[in-house]
């Protein structure tokens, strides 16, 4: 359920990314609420889902995420030019994603004490 979480988190921050540029500075109040409304949920699911998934890599799935589905959005409604070359790095950063829960994560050590004995 984390994943999900964070995977929504992402698609929020794409929201509030492109809800930013619309909003022309919030100067617009609608796409200014949107932005503070979406900017909120997606940190709050990012929030929830670092309870459970390494900060590292959450962060990452997030950002990576979120911006590959910022600059499709913006692709597919013209705010940005659409290139072959844009499709296959955003497709990278996709992969790159799917990579970080593929090799999953395994506890990190929090103390010396977790450290195995020596000799």
């Amino acid at each position: 359920m984390p994943w999900v979480v964070l995977l929504a988190s992402a698609v929020l921050e794409a929201v509030w990314a492109s809800a930013l540029a619309a909003s022309e500075g919030l100067s617009r109040p609608v796409p200014a609420a949107v932005f503070l409304v979406a900017g909120a949920l997606s940190m709050v699911g990012l929030a929830h889902a670092v309870r459970t998934i390494p900060i590292g890599t959450a962060y990452a799935v997030w950002t990576g995420l979120g911006a590959a589905l910022t600059v499709t959005w913006a692709m597919t409604t013209g705010g940005e030019a659409l290139s072959v070359v844009k499709v296959v790095l955003l497709t990278g950063i996709v992969a790159a994603v799917v990579g970080l829960k593929v090799v999953g994560h395994e506890p990190a050590r929090t103390s010396v004490a977790d450290d195995p004995p020596a000799g």
